[in-house]
């Protein structure tokens, strides 16, 4: 995978926000060494991404398996035709998503 100009624009606001190399190169799907090429300017004269545009703080992995869950058992819901559940559980599952974690 290659990192765009955009991304590493986000690289870099996350990294002066002080995530993890590790939860950043997971966030893109790649390397911590890719993570560290960006922060030493190998992307040319990149700006950091401000605050308000970074991705939520912490590793995504478990942030993806908790929504998951949370999408699986809205499908379930849905299949029982009970709309208010479903959307209830999808609400939650973003905002659990959007957290920023350690």
């Amino acid at each position: 995978m290659t990192l765009t100009n955009r991304d590493a624009s986000l690289v870099l606001g996350m990294s002066m926000r002080g995530d993890k190399k590790h939860d950043i190169a997971a966030w893109f799907g790649e390397n911590q060494a890719r993570i560290a090429e960006v922060e030493q300017g190998q992307f040319g004269s990149v700006s950091a991404a401000p605050a308000n545009e970074l991705p939520p703080k912490g590793a995504p992995g478990p942030k993806g398996r908790r929504l998951r869950g949370k999408v699986t058992k809205a499908v379930e819901a849905l299949e029982k035709n009970d709309v208010a559940t479903a959307m209830q559980l999808l609400k939650d599952g973003l905002a659990d998503f959007a957290k920023n974690e350690a």
